[in-house]
């Protein structure tokens, strides 16, 4: 991940911080603790409990490498709170969808925090690829498992801070 544009919105990158604050405190030192446990069994060769805070180490100290590279190649969303001409990151967009014939909200955010069960996809999963940079009023087809999904663009808002 080292070098790649990672597309956050304020709020995205103080949840990493706070993971990543969580990881090199707390779950660091709760680590090192059930080392010290297992060293004390003696026998570290067949130590199940040895071998699992090992892993569990190695595990937390991959992920705090992960968030510090993410932080570090961050880009902010950011959002006017006045409706956009083009749908990009950081705006909602009320969507008509002619499969389910429904209105529907999704807030378009980098891949890292997509939460498509929350109204946040990622500008680059498929639906997200194909509203960028269209405006109110388009429709937008997008080709998925079942067939083509239709979307007409009914508004554009930025609600980031």
């Amino acid at each position: 991940m080292a070098g790649k544009s990672v597309l956050l919105t304020y709020e995205g990158i103080k949840k990493l911080e706070a993971e990543l604050e969580n990881l090199k405190t707390a779950r660091r030192n709760e680590v090192a603790e059930k080392l010290k446990e297992a060293r004390a069994q003696g026998d570290l060769s067949e130590n199940a409990e040895y071998d699992a805070a090992k892993e569990e180490q190695a595990e937390i100290e991959m992920r705090i490498v992960e968030l510090e590279n993410m932080l570090k190649n961050a880009t902010v969303i950011e959002a006017e709170e006045d409706a956009a001409e083009i749908v990009k990151p950081g705006y909602t967009v009320r969507l008509y969808d002619h499969t389910f014939e429904e209105e529907v909200d999704y807030l378009i955010v980098g891949s890292t925090e997509a939460d498509p069960m929350n109204g946040k996809i990622s500008n680059e999963s498929p639906v997200g690829m194909a509203l960028m940079n269209h405006k109110v009023g388009d429709v937008v087809e997008v080709e998925t498992a079942d067939g083509v999904d239709r979307y007409e663009i009914l508004g554009i808002t930025g609600v980031l801070n």
